[in-house]
């Protein structure tokens, strides 16, 4: 038995504009999405308890086709406290964890100076993650080294690619690496076109979208100690909303008015103050970053009167507030040094309140037993 879990994620910068090449800064929250795989009892895989149906679950079919496919079936269960369709990254999170709990089980061979003889990751050319493999070939395998299970097999790099491949194969081809690079490797990260200075590089990721190949590149943002005086409180609507109309939506209005372009720069230009607050621990700054933003974004329409609501409730106790994610309902989240009382304001203005430091821990295996 194996179980492994990963955070979900909230932006705090740069939605709508990570689109247009600006960069976007999104943290890790202590939502996290459980996934526990054991060996089936017979020769079919099971999901939560019933007959695994591979076209009702794209993610999970893709990873096991990935990592597991002619090897004996599991039964996989999933208890995830990220709400799904909220904008705090259900699916990122489910299939980060689930690639990890599949490569603890699997194990992977490492040469004696750490070097990989198996995996997926940037770095082996000879693996491509976004195929689709149909013999859980777990990506480039060379003869040779000591086979490792457990914890000792995972590599954060590794999870953030796989999970990506499988975003985007379940979206038609489209999707950002925010979500589970978020999810991979914790913290706070930032995605954008290019390498930001004063920022610490993780990786490229790059993707054949059907409007063209898409890179971006994915940063660390380091926090200081004093970030843990502050909390996020996530206050969710309720309203559940289409991503890609939303998205279809601000692309329109740019298309009819190129000027409004300005908007977009000027959210970018927020995102890299923000990172940078973050960075530093100018807690005041980031909150006012914050709320600049969720001003912007609302100028773009992707606002709605139920997140409006929970923001004004949420403003009064929050150094800076905004929505998070595609708008138009979901979530919005707060930035505070009274976590408690900001959650009553949003629960008692309608919402469901959620209390989170800012940048928890990555992917991880919880519990492993009987390799």
């Amino acid at each position: 038995m194996v179980r492994a879990s990963a955070p979900g994620k909230c932006i705090l910068f740069g939605e709508h504009a990570v689109l247009y090449g600006q960069p976007a800064v999104a943290v890790a929250i202590e939502q996290r999405c459980n996934v526990t795989i054991t060996d089936s009892v017979d020769d079919k895989w099971h999901l939560e308890g019933m007959i695994f149906k591979p076209e009702k679950h794209p993610h999970i079919d893709g990873l096991r086709k990935r990592l597991w496919n002619e090897r004996q079936p599991l039964t996989i269960n999933i208890d995830s406290a990220v709400p799904s369709g909220s904008g705090l990254g259900s699916s990122a999170a489910l299939s980060v964890a689930l690639a990890a709990a599949l490569r603890a089980k699997r194990g992977r061979r490492v040469a004696a100076d750490g070097s990989w003889h198996e995996g997926f990751s940037a770095s082996l050319f000879q693996t491509d993650a976004y195929s689709k493999p149909d013999k859980g070939d777990a990506g480039h395998i060379s003869p040779g080294g000591e086979l490792l299970f457990g914890r000792a097999a995972l590599d954060s790099d590794e999870l953030a690619l796989l999970g990506h491949a499988i975003e985007a194969e379940s979206q038609g081809g489209r999707a950002s690496p925010t979500d589970t690079a978020t999810a991979s490797y914790g913290g706070a990260v930032m995605i954008s076109d290019r390498r930001e200075r004063g920022f610490d590089w993780l990786c490229s990721r790059r993707l054949a979208t059907p409007e063209g190949d898409r890179q971006w590149e994915v940063h660390r943002v380091k926090m200081p100690d004093n970030i843990d005086q502050a909390r996020l409180v996530i206050g969710n609507t309720g309203v559940h909303s289409r991503t890609a109309t939303v998205v279809a939506d601000v692309a329109a209005q740019l298309k009819q008015n190129p000027e409004r372009m300005l908007e977009i720069e000027t959210i970018g230009d927020l995102s890299r103050r923000g990172a940078s607050a973050l960075r530093s621990g100018e807690l005041e700054e980031l909150g006012r970053c914050m709320s600049e933003n969720h001003l912007l974004l609302r100028g773009l329409g992707v606002s709605c009167p139920e997140l409006e609501t929970l923001i004004k409730a949420a403003a009064p106790t929050s150094l800076g507030v905004k929505l998070t994610g595609a708008g138009r309902g979901g979530c919005m989240v707060a930035l505070t040094m009274e976590p408690t009382l900001t959650c009553g304001a949003i629960e008692l203005a309608g919402g469901r309140a959620y209390i989170s430091e800012i940048g928890c821990e990555g992917a991880r295996i919880d519990m492993e037993s009987g390799n």
